[in-house]
């Protein structure tokens, strides 16, 4: 019975994850392309992604490291792309926080923005699904996802300066952010953190090395966290 909730879970999860190789395997390649021409070899372009595997915190790290930023800013403004996974992680512990350890390891490293968005509106859409077929689908989702990101940063490198940088292929990240941030705005207090952030964003782009983005990031949570915890936004 177990076995074949997983089967199920995970069945529906690649059906869910395919279309997000449309965007994947481009700012994968991307990124392998740029990685190179700023001086990084094909194995630490794909152990950067392996380790890291975060797109946007990639990107920002490795335009800091290319305008030779100091390294606290460039971890800085990794962490503060990336402190939506601290969110993502409190939004998914309900569902899968009763995992066992080597598993919650496992969707840890995975918990990337595709694989949340996914499983967090299959999992509201369906209440009723066991544990078993959560973490199925969970599985299912990371597999079109997230495997072929390596693959894509290896060709990426690979490629090196055959691939023109000037293809236009880095407008897949707006779009990807676009289309997952627009259905999670589901409360005023989502949308009021959303806007203080982008607002600040704007005003703060003079700042040097991206400090503007770690400020607007904090920001847009703090005036979220506040909008909720006043309750007046709900």
């Amino acid at each position: 019975m177990a076995s074949q909730e997983v089967k199920t879970g995970y069945a529906r999860g690649v059906r869910d994850g395919l279309p997000f190789l449309a965007v994947v395997i481009p700012f994968a390649m991307l990124f392998g392309v740029l990685a190179t021409e700023a001086g990084l070899s094909v194995f630490e372009t794909l152990s950067f992604s392996v380790v890291v595997i975060a797109g946007a915190a990639q990107f920002t790290a490795l335009q800091l490291m290319t305008d030779n930023a100091p390294v606290i800013v460039v971890l800085a403004s990794a962490l503060a792309v990336n402190l939506r996974m601290a969110m993502y992680s409190a939004s998914i512990t309900p569902h899968l926080g009763r995992l066992p350890l080597w598993k919650r390891i496992l969707v840890a490293y995975f918990l990337v923005d595709q694989t949340y968005a996914a499983s967090v509106i299959d999992y509201e859409k369906r209440p009723n699904q066991s544990l078993t077929e959560k973490w199925g689908y969970f599985l299912g989702v990371l597999t079109p996802v997230c495997l072929p990101w390596y693959g894509a940063t290896l060709a990426g490198a690979w490629a090196g300066e055959s691939i023109p940088t000037n293809m236009g292929l880095d407008f897949v990240l707006p779009i990807a952010f676009l289309a997952m941030i627009g259905p999670a705005l589901r409360t005023n207090a989502h949308r009021i953190a959303a806007l203080v952030a982008i607002v600040a964003a704007l005003s703060l782009a003079w700042l040097p090395w991206n400090l503007g983005l770690i400020a607007s990031a904090l920001l847009g949570m703090m005036a979220g966290a506040e909008a909720e915890r006043r309750g007046h936004f709900e």
